[in-house]
């Protein structure tokens, strides 16, 4: 089998010829092959970091699962501010930038910084005075170099060509975070009157996306309904009330289209696992991480869901991948295939994003466990 055919078979429930393995390496490890700083690809597009993720890959030969990396962009051009990106701060560990855009004869700034890291990802929506900036920087110069790039159909189209056979490419529809971050966690308390009118924008929105999605010419081969930390900043009756409803919405409308569904949420994630595979059509969920970072038992996971949904995961990233050593790769990688591996529906995978200095052995080991001890008789 392909990579493609071995992914397909699995989300569409059937066996493949070997278990298929996608460790979560999405950001971290391509930034560091491409041997260039990592501001490089983030703020300056060289390349983009969904292509670089592509090149890692396969230089791992791995199953993979681009689920949402490419970020497809169907909005229509509207009206309001030129906005333009600045350097307001730069050393030799970080590129911060803020947006601005000139209004009534002065220029207006952007209430928050990104900042870019030489050997990390970014960080975006940063207040500038909680890093010893000025709301209104002294001294800024325009950010020149950024390569161009296409984040509509042509964009995706493109970017499944680089992949080819080596996997599939999925794209966002709906998000299961109505809430993630502070601000929105005051903001729904605040205003509970608003909660009703929130999640019907959600669902209509997911709607119009969702059918713009299925008109393009080149579709992507599964749709993204999840969110980092779903159950972080969220209650289950939160996520219940105001993301569920969207994620629903679109599950019903991918699953009459016979187009494959899935959520990443990494933290706690079993009363997410129980909903999705009790309530709805989803077809793959991860990273059902271990405690302390989630509350996942793959093993239970799999007895009591596993004729419902795919399961994919859960190495833990730090104690197994960043420093445990090949023996621990292979067998946590056996341990799980033996819980969750019975009767298809699992893709080996990581608890979440495999840290940056992973050793490459260990990816390799991984990958290797899932293509010899993964063989169905």
């Amino acid at each position: 089998m392909t990579h493609r055919e071995r992914l397909l078979t699995v989300l569409r429930g059937g066996i493949p010829d070997c278990v298929p393995v996608a460790p979560d390496f999405s950001n971290m490890i391509p930034a560091k092959m491409t041997g260039k700083p990592f501001w490089d690809l983030y703020l300056y597009h060289d390349p983009p970091i969904w292509e670089a993720y592509i090149d890692c890959a396969k230089y791992f030969d791995i199953d993979a699962v681009m689920d949402g990396y490419f970020p497809l962009d169907l909005s229509d051009p509207v009206d309001g501010p030129a906005w333009e990106r600045f350097i307001v701060y730069r050393d030799a560990e970080h590129i911060i930038t803020q947006l601005s855009y000139q209004g009534n004869g002065k220029r207006i700034w952007a209430p928050t910084v990104d900042v870019y890291y030489v050997a990390d990802p970014p960080t975006w929506g940063v207040p500038p005075a909680k890093i010893g900036l000025r709301p209104k920087p002294m001294r800024y110069t325009p950010v020149e170099g950024v390569k161009p790039i296409d984040r509509g159909p042509n964009g995706l189209k493109r970017v499944k060509e680089l992949l080819g056979d080596q996997g599939l490419v999925g794209v966002f529809v709906a998000g299961s975070c109505a809430l993630s971050n502070e601000d929105d966690i005051l903001n729904y308390y605040d205003h509970p009157e608003l909660h009703g009118q929130w999640a019907i924008e959600r669902v209509e929105a997911a709607e119009r996306r969702f059918h713009t999605l299925m008109a393009m010419e080149v579709k992507p081969d599964f749709l993204c309904v999840g969110g980092s930390g779903t159950l972080v900043f969220q209650t289950v009756d939160i996520f219940r009330q105001l993301a569920l409803p969207a994620v629903r919405r679109v599950l019903e409308l991918a699953t009459a289209a016979g187009m494959p569904t899935h959520i990443h949420s990494c933290g706690p994630e079993t009363a997410l696992v129980k909903i999705m595979a009790e309530k709805t059509s989803l077809t793959v969920i991860d990273p059902l991480e271990i405690p302390p970072m989630g509350d996942c038992k793959l093993a239970e996971l799999k007895r009591l869901y596993g004729d419902k949904i795919t399961l994919k995961g859960n190495l833990h990233t730090t104690d197994v991948m960043l420093r445990g050593t090949v023996e621990e790769v292979i067998a946590a990688s056996k341990q799980a295939i033996d819980d969750a591996a019975a009767g298809g529906r699992f893709i080996l995978s990581t608890g979440d994003q495999c840290g940056r200095d992973t050793p490459f052995d260990n990816l390799r080991a991984m990958v290797d466990t899932a293509r010899t001890y993964g063989k169905y008789q």
